[in-house]
């Protein structure tokens, strides 16, 4: 089935003023956010560089692996640099933060297309501990600092042009884009022409009372793969849209499972019993939890991991490192009877939902 490297090949040659941008072009844009391009693409919010020119920059160096998510992010820069489509489009106002003390991860672009629009693209969780710890956060704050970093770069592009604007993300960067969106003011409102979050999870319920929230809620277009576990986290009002993926569980949170058909992706008509299973059980365990004991919960957990040595999530599943952590339970016996007890919460949790669905 075709994917995004496909869409490229396809659509390439047509540019943005004879083909407008859609759902497929947003979650491009999303995909090629996870890059870094820091020292290439302009800080300044009037700088930019071509596609093309960013590409060249890049492929010139030495070292790229730390420059990307996945060996698939520099593939789909090359054929998007090289089209007729993208390679023209300029990027600019490149932004990226990384404060373990503040426990903030924060990255976005934007992507200025020959239609006279732009798409502000925010990146998803990177490989760091702090970007994982913040989004843990999400579950009993109320606003992280990359939400606020969100909605501050969007007003600070948007008084700098009269563009109609575009906003996506991929991920935590989906979640990023509706935060920015909602909370950017209604004069930047109106100039938004749709927020695409691709897998990108909910927010606590206050922000579903929320008056910027409700007011762009028929802007934004939510996309989630037949067995989401990421978008469908915490609490959504918006209607969703489901896209086939070639992948399995969790693995089909990549954007590069997704299916697309000519300028659209492949739908699925709901999400899975499995997808359905794991987001009740997530909620029945969060309801039972106060605010205090997750924050107490995410802190311990990450507490542990810090004291392991461990920095960085590719290297958290590396045996040495498992074991450096069951090391360090076993000398904390407060931290081990936490976790212990709260992922027994989380089974019974789970076998509460299982029963219920029995039923």
């Amino acid at each position: 089935m075709a994917n995004l490297f496909d869409y490229v090949d396809w659509r390439g040659d047509l540019d943005f003023r004879m083909v407008p941008p859609n759902a497929v072009d947003a979650l491009l844009f999303s995909t090629l956010a996870y890059i870094d391009f820091s020292g290439i693409v302009p800080e300044d919010v009037h700088g930019s560089v071509t596609l093309q020119e960013a590409a060249d920059g890049l492929f010139a160096m030495t070292e790229l692996s730390s420059r990307m998510r996945v060996k698939n992010d520099l593939e789909l820069l090359n054929r998007c640099a090289q089209s007729e489509r993208f390679g023209a489009c300029r990027i600019g106002f490149y932004q990226d933060v990384l404060i373990r003390e503040q426990e903030t991860q924060f990255a976005a672009m934007t992507f200025l297309l020959n239609d006279g629009s732009a798409f502000l693209a925010f990146r998803g969780t990177d490989f760091s501990m702090t970007g994982w710890k913040e989004d843990f956060n999400m579950s009993f704050q109320e606003t992280v600092p990359a939400q606020l970093a969100a909605v501050a770069y969007t007003k600070k592009f948007a008084e700098s042009t009269v563009m109609p604007l575009h906003i996506c993300g991929h991920s935590k960067g989906g979640n990023l884009a509706v935060y920015a969106a909602a909370k950017c003011g209604r004069s930047i409102q109106k100039r938004i022409v749709g927020v695409h979050n691709n897998d990108g999870p909910g927010f606590h319920e206050t922000m579903m009372k929320d008056e910027g929230y409700q007011a762009i809620l028929p802007r934004v277009y939510t996309y989630v793969p037949q067995s989401s576990v990421i978008g469908m986290l915490l609490e959504h009002e918006e209607p969703y849209t489901v896209v086939k993926s070639t992948q399995v569980g969790l693995m089909q949170h990549d954007p590069y499972s997704w299916t697309i058909l000519g300028g659209s992706f492949v739908r699925e008509d709901e999400v899975t019993a499995e997808s359905r299973f794991i987001d009740q059980a997530m909620k029945n365990w969060l309801a039972d939890m106060s605010i205090e004991d997750r924050n107490k919960f995410v802190d311990t957990v990450f507490e542990v991991i810090a004291n392991s040595g461990v920095d960085n999530t590719k290297d958290l599943f590396r045996l040495k490192n498992l074991a450096a952590m069951m090391k360090t339970l076993k000398a904390d016996e407060g931290a081990k009877k936490l976790i212990t007890d709260e992922l027994s919460n989380l089974f019974q949790a789970a076998t509460r939902g299982s029963l219920k669905k029995q039923e």
